[in-house]
């Protein structure tokens, strides 16, 4: 493993998820969120640094079972391992939350579909910085 690389990228996936996470969140479903800020904690804002942890350990595992599996094969290696991994956690992962928490559907459709457009981004990112 090529730990220079390896860092790189998972800094850069972090980046990435990041990013996307503002924009969607802070831009795109603030409203929405707005209308919903009821059912979330109302010390959340201050708990917030432990969601930023979760994610900065995420894009470093994300990262290293990229990098075991590794082929050389492009980008597109690192879209499928982005699709693959962003299906394997978002479609049960966001069913889960519109079943357990009161959202719309609609709220769930996108958090489902931007997470897998979030994790195909990071896996060509990946594939893009540990190219050989």
């Amino acid at each position: 493993m090529n730990s220079k690389r390896f860092i790189l990228a998972g800094i850069a996936v972090f980046v990435v998820i990041q990013a996307v996470d503002w924009l969607v969140h802070g831009v795109f479903l603030a409203s929405w969120y707005e209308e919903l800020k009821s059912i979330w904690r109302a010390d959340m804002m201050d708990i917030m640094w432990l969601m930023t942890l979760g994610s900065l350990f995420f894009s470093f595992m994300f990262v290293f079972m990229f990098v075991k599996g590794y082929e050389n094969k492009g980008i597109m290696e690192g879209v499928r391992y982005g699709l693959y991994v962003g299906l394997l956690i978002m479609v049960s992962g966001m069913l889960g939350q519109y079943v357990m928490y009161p959202i719309p559907l609609g709220m769930a459709l996108i958090w489902l579909a931007y997470g897998i457009v979030e994790m195909i981004i990071a896996g060509a990112v990946s594939a893009a910085i540990y190219r050989k």
